[in-house]
């Protein structure tokens, strides 16, 4: 654990356990959010009479506003402290994902869109960096466990909206997720920690010089995170409407490639240090790769809902700690201004992903376009192991 508060200045113990279980609510929350809106996808297309394309373009204001957000929330962060910005964006974002499902048409549904992502940005931004203080102050990691609770809450969303879609009015079935998780997030974000001190690491000096001769690694590093998170932001955006419109599946059943999808990544990332542990994290990041091609490759292939479900499963199981562990390599070997830079250029594959793969689909259908996702896991499969060479050399490659 670096950058630790020191003994005098933490809390008693009782209180950091409850601001542990506080944040751990939070990504919950999110991933519930983020659930609901998944599952109601195709609710929305029909209401409005939307396309592939048209929905691919909401997709993408939703990465926009993330992408406005993220910047500011830093500052905001240092200024009123992670806790305070967390206890705002998580209320405000719960509230926020009624209003997609209360516009009348695609220009309200941009801006409804737009600001859902941005106040999503900020509690993304907000909420992990509440995660490090919690961290700092334990004494012990955390963070992996947290991002495990945002799955959990990904698969009760799901659940909960394969339940009762197609036996509740969506627009109740919304305003219950949303009031029920602001609640949640009212009360969790009383019980937050205030920041520590802002002090300066023992990487802040040798940071340049760590990083600058890595520069392609960065590069190549960042971009397998781009392949993995556009793989994940495909299997999360797009399984619902796979299963309505390639496999006719219809009500709550549409929600079962989603669904699976989402168990087998938290059973992965719940259990995923333990694999890391006996197989190392190269084989478990291109293992894991190869897995998700695979389990795409089954979805794709199959016309009947149960093994795509076991496809989206697999897919989910192998992509579970690919992100993870790159992002921990880029620290370990980077330091902060390559984890910045790495993590920079696999979130821009989460937000663009999902809208490109819904153009694709206008031209080609959605099967084909699916296919992007795969080639994308093939491909940290192939150039998993020369970046990891390179990383362990610690040399630079050919400039770029």
């Amino acid at each position: 654990m670096t950058d630790a508060l020191p003994p005098s200045a933490a809390p008693p113990p009782p209180r950091a356990e409850q601001a542990r279980r506080a944040v751990s609510a939070i990504f919950l929350t999110n991933g519930a959010l983020f659930a609901t809106w998944g599952v109601l996808i195709p609710s929305v297309r029909d209401r409005l009479d939307l396309s592939e394309a048209q929905i691919g373009l909401a997709l993408l204001a939703i990465g926009g506003g993330s992408l406005l957000s993220m910047p500011l929330t830093g500052r905001w962060t240092a200024r009123f402290g992670s806790h305070r910005v967390t206890h705002v964006a998580v209320v405000t974002c719960m509230l926020t994902l009624a209003l997609p499902f209360l516009t009348p048409g695609l220009p309200g549904l941009l801006a409804a869109l737009l600001l859902l992502g941005a106040v999503n940005g900020a509690l993304d931004v907000a909420m992990n960096a509440q995660g490090v203080t919690v961290e700092r102050v334990l004494q012990r990691p955390v963070m992996s466990r947290l991002h495990a609770y945002f799955s959990l809450g990904g698969v009760a969303g799901a659940l909960l909206g394969a339940a009762l879609l197609g036996r509740v009015p969506v627009l109740a079935h919304v305003l219950t997720v949303a009031g029920v998780t602001a609640l949640v997030g009212w009360i969790a974000g009383r019980l937050l920690l205030p920041d520590p001190s802002q002090r300066q690491t023992q990487l802040g000096p040798a940071t340049p010089r760590t990083s600058s001769p890595l520069r392609p690694a960065v590069l190549l590093l960042g971009g397998l995170c781009f392949l993995g998170m556009l793989s994940e932001g495909a299997n999360y955006d797009w399984a619902a409407l796979y299963f309505r419109d390639v496999l006719a599946v219809s009500g709550g059943e549409a929600g079962l490639g989603y669904a699976a999808f989402v168990a087998a990544m938290t059973l992965g990332r719940w259990f995923g240090d333990r694999v890391r542990t006996r197989l190392g994290d190269e084989q478990t990041v291109r293992g894991g790769a190869l897995l998700t091609a695979l389990g795409l490759g089954l979805a794709l292939l199959a016309r009947e809902p149960l093994p795509a479900a076991l496809g989206f499963a697999l897919s989910g199981l192998g992509l579970s700690n690919v992100v993870p562990v790159m992002y921990g390599i880029a620290g370990h070997a980077l330091a902060g201004r390559g984890i910045a830079q790495v993590a920079t250029i696999g979130y821009a594959g989460f937000l663009l992903g999902p809208p490109a793969i819904g153009f694709l689909a206008e031209a080609a259908g959605l099967p084909a376009a699916l296919g992007v996702a795969l080639l994308g896991a093939a491909l940290i499969t192939l150039l998993g192991g020369w970046v990891f060479s390179l990383l362990r050399e610690k040399r630079p490659v050919v400039p770029l």
